[in-house]
């Protein structure tokens, strides 16, 4: 059992933040009014799809220098986690943006560049399925995974900033730690960050068992 106290911490962090991001008050900001409890959700989404890709890219590196077959069923069960949250994350912001910006997907480069990120890491999926060959194809894929992470970084994080753009920290709008944010929110906003990233650290970990699970029954049959 105490192994697994991560797992349970993880389950506490979400419930009290979900729970708080509801119940607590919030400041009372023009504009954004209620709908900025969407923070408590949809930032801490994002944080766990970068760390779970991050854990990707480290055992892509891994692999390439080992060789060894778990260094990759970790990488793509990592990616798999990450498109996971990915798409929480787009969710989580495009309700966000219909009630602040009065629709789900205006033409801003912080969506538009988190869509082609997405669309990068299904296409990883993609290369794996198209080649048969294990080890070429978990080196191709290792190599493509270390370039996507730098191309996502750029995609969500730097041109947003170059550029006018709707989103808050980028295009010169300040980011929401420049807004009268209460402690009540920081008190929310950190455990749920903490919490969902042990959350996909579980969903990687359960994928990957799954994984080796089903390579075995093959190799048996």
């Amino acid at each position: 059992m105490y192994k697994n106290w991560w797992k349970v911490l993880s389950v506490i962090l979400v419930l009290f933040s979900v729970t708080g991001g509801l119940l607590i008050d919030v400041p009372a900001l023009p504009i954004l009014h209620e709908s900025i409890r969407n923070l408590y959700y949809h930032v801490p989404m994002w944080f766990a799809m970068i760390i779970i890709y991050l854990v990707s890219v480290i055992y892509s590196i891994k692999y390439l220098g080992s060789g060894k077959e778990n260094d990759d069923l970790i990488t793509v069960e990592s990616v798999n986690t990450g498109i996971i949250f990915g798409f929480l994350g787009l969710g989580t912001g495009m309700i966000w943006a219909n009630f602040t910006w009065g629709a789900p997907w205006p033409n801003d480069p912080k969506l538009n560049g988190s869509a082609i990120a997405t669309l990068m890491y299904l296409a990883y999926i993609i290369l794996r399925g198209s080649i048969d060959e294990e080890q070429k194809r978990a080196k191709i894929s290792a190599i493509y995974n270390i370039f996507a992470f730098p191309i996502m970084v750029v995609l969500i994080f730097v041109l947003p900033r170059l550029t006018d753009s709707l989103h808050p920290g980028n295009g010169g709008n300040p980011g929401f730690g420049a807004y009268d944010l209460d402690s009540n929110m920081r008190y929310v906003f950190y455990p749920a960050v903490l919490g969902w990233i042990l959350v996909a650290t579980w969903i990687m970990t359960i994928r990957f068992r799954i994984r080796i699970i089903e390579n075995k029954n093959n190799q048996i049959q």
